[in-house]
């Protein structure tokens, strides 16, 4: 199985900052360790691929480091080359790892996930929105016929991305979310599921089945995009949930399950994570990824 990493492409950031940057690096480290997965360097998304998700003046303006305080600010990094660089990297390991699932079944983004970003906006560490852009990357470059539904279950709504694709009958947006959680001012998606603070792994399932189970009504997909958020466990700082680890892994069972068994090809990303301990959100992330590598060999 292949896995795109973005890495080594590091944001400079101010000491003391929120975002678990190392995360990506012990993930990788991890990563290398397992025989059968090939890390390959994430290409960068090209301006034309960032344009089909992405307002020109702001692709410019990001290029060219002319965005506003109050922009960086609700991005949450200071401008720089490298954050262009990184987050250029970070939406084409998606890109790639949904081309590369079209071929193979299944592949990851080691990062990605950046679900917050708006048409002309970036928010919530996010610069480009990696799914919007990937998902019609497929669609001008692979086929315009592609129907693609986006399975978002990072513990904050994929607010962005629902705006982005929200009259786009060909890509089917899902979000499970916290319900009380950021963002407070929700956008809609086709499926929008939001979850009371302290939802257990019994609840969480529950609303993850149901919830594919209307995707399968509504939408019929020939390609997923899922969003592994580390987020909803129980030890995450952000996260105001209560799943447990082993609940964590039957979520992505469950995900990688419904692609299985529809021979649907799925990449997936990393999406958010911020444990109290870096070492719980690196672990279950890893376990995202040995458990997409079991389900990988059989398709």
């Amino acid at each position: 199985m292949k896995a795109f990493y973005t890495d080594h492409f590091v944001l400079p950031l101010p000491e003391g900052h929120r975002f678990p940057m190392e995360k990506y690096s012990r993930l990788r480290d991890l990563v290398s360790g397992e025989k059968n997965i090939v890390l390959v360097e994430a290409p960068p998304a090209t301006d034309t691929q960032i344009l089909y998700a992405h307002d020109p003046s702001y692709l410019i303006k990001v290029i060219e480091g002319k965005l506003s305080l109050q922009e960086q600010r609700e991005i949450g990094f200071p401008w720089s080359k490298q954050m262009v660089e990184r987050s250029r990297r970070s939406a084409g390991a998606t890109v790639a790892a949904a081309k590369t699932a079209l071929r193979e079944g299944i592949a990851a983004n080691l990062a990605g996930g950046t679900h917050h970003a708006y048409r002309d906006s970036g928010s919530g560490f996010c610069v480009f929105n990696d799914s919007a852009i990937a998902a019609r990357t497929l669609q001008k470059e692979i086929s315009p016929s592609l129907k693609i539904a986006v399975i978002d279950l990072d513990v904050h709504q994929g607010n962005g991305t629902a705006s982005i694709l929200q009259n786009d009958d060909s890509i089917f947006t899902l979000s499970i979310h916290g319900e009380n959680n950021f963002p407070f001012k929700k956008e809609e998606s086709d499926l929008d599921l939001g979850l009371e603070d302290g939802c257990d792994d019994a609840a969480y399932l529950y609303a993850l089945r149901q919830s594919l189970d209307q995707l399968d009504s509504r939408f019929k997909p020939d390609c997923l995009i899922f969003l592994a958020g580390a987020d909803p466990h129980e030890g995450d700082r952000l996260g105001r949930l209560k799943v447990s680890t082993a609940g964590m892994h039957l979520r992505d069972e469950t995900v990688f399950q419904y692609a299985l068994d529809r021979q649907l090809s799925i990449a997936f990303s990393m999406a958010g994570g911020y444990g109290k301990e870096m070492t719980s959100t690196v672990d279950i992330h890893f376990q995202t990824i040995k458990t997409a590598l079991q389900f990988q060999r059989q398709y």
